[in-house]
C-alpha cells in the first residue's frame, strides 16, 4: 500500500509540474485537430496537485508504528 501511495503521489506531482510548465512556458497542446485551451491546464494543476498532496498525506499516515 505504501509503495502504491508513493508512486501515485509522484506521478500526480509530475503531472501537476508539467501543467505548470505548460502555462509558464506557453506550450501548446493539441488533441487531434482540437487545440487545448490553457484553462484546462489550470484545472489540471489543482486536481493533480490535490491528488498528489492527498497521496503523500496518506503515505505518511500509513507509517508503521514501532
Amino acid at each position: 500500500m505504501r509503495a502504491y501511495l508513493g508512486i501515485s503521489g509522484a506521478i500526480f506531482g509530475l503531472i501537476a509540474l508539467l501543467h505548470i510548465l505548460r502555462v509558464v512556458l506557453d506550450w501548446s497542446a493539441q488533441i487531434g485537430t482540437w487545440t487545448v485551451p490553457f484553462w484546462v491546464s489550470w484545472i489540471a494543476i489543482f486536481v493533480s496537485g490535490g491528488l498528489c498532496v492527498w497521496a503523500f498525506r496518506l503515505f505518511q499516515a500509513s507509517r508503521p508504528v514501532s
